[in-house]
């Protein structure tokens, strides 16, 4: 699926856009389990705004953006658990990560046409910080995306200056890093976009009159440990490639209340 080439340039720049991961009768299956667990979510009464505050833009602007954000899409529809596993994410996987690569979370994002909310520049690695740095996401893309409706921008080599300072745990200082600074990373139905969790990213509001639709999974080498336990899913710590080395450490640590 990819060439070393592919390899090096993600170790440098710290991002990988990787055409053609799905087919489009694969990208309908998942956009028709999102629209059922947004469906789902409405009947549950569970269906809230995701949509960042902060001052990263005007208040009165984010009052009118939203979000639609749920974790553990695995959880909800079977489409993604075999997205998670596709021969083709894990032929890609295994060359970023290596031969011993697990799940550590899933989550579904849905910017509205026209007022799909931004996400201000950040790096995911507050919410989950590991000894390693393997984390990255895939985020696989169900609508054409562009700047129009919000595509996701990285910063390359960001992934090189290490662990920032972020305002409250989840974004960057965005007089020093607005949305604006990160490269656009248009993609089409079926693309995945791959970037290391140290890498800044964002993106903007969705202005089109169009969704855009993504869906993101979290891998992580399977020898990569948690520092902090600021972020558990019960999908946490699944194979998706080779096997666990660590007999003793194959769950995380919880409790059944």
């Amino acid at each position: 699926m990819i060439q070393k080439k592919d390899v090096e340039f993600y170790k440098e720049e710290g991002y990988l856009l990787v055409k053609g991961v799905f087919n489009m009768q694969e990208v309908e299956a998942m956009r028709s389990g999102i629209d059922n667990i947004i469906r789902r979510a409405a009947e549950a009464k569970r269906d809230e705004n995701a949509a960042w505050d902060g001052d990263y833009l005007p208040k009165e602007q984010i009052r009118r953006l939203v979000l639609k954000g749920f974790h553990n899409v695995h959880y909800h529809d079977s489409v993604f658990l075999n997205a998670l596993f596709h021969v083709n994410m894990v032929s890609v996987l295994k060359k970023l990560i290596g031969p011993n690569v697990q799940l550590h979370h899933s989550k579904m994002l849905v910017k509205p046409p026209e007022k799909g909310a931004a996400f201000p520049m950040h790096q995911d690695y507050p919410y989950f910080p590991h000894e390693k740095h393997s984390m990255l996401a895939a985020s696989v893309h169900l609508d054409e995306s562009n700047e129009e409706n919000g595509c996701l921008r990285v910063i390359p080599k960001s992934h090189k200056q290490g662990v920032l300072s972020h305002v409250g745990r989840h974004y960057l200082n965005h007089k020093e890093y607005p949305i604006s600074s990160g490269t656009p990373c248009p993609a089409e139905p079926g693309d995945v976009l791959f970037f290391n969790y140290l890498t800044i990213h964002g993106s903007d509001v969705n202005k089109s009159g169009r969704n855009r639709r993504n869906v993101l999974f979290q891998y992580r080498d399977a020898s990569d440990f948690p520092i902090e336990d600021t972020h558990f899913d019960w999908g946490m710590g699944l194979m998706v490639s080779g096997e666990n080395p660590h007999f003793d450490k194959v769950t995380p640590k919880y409790t059944i209340g």
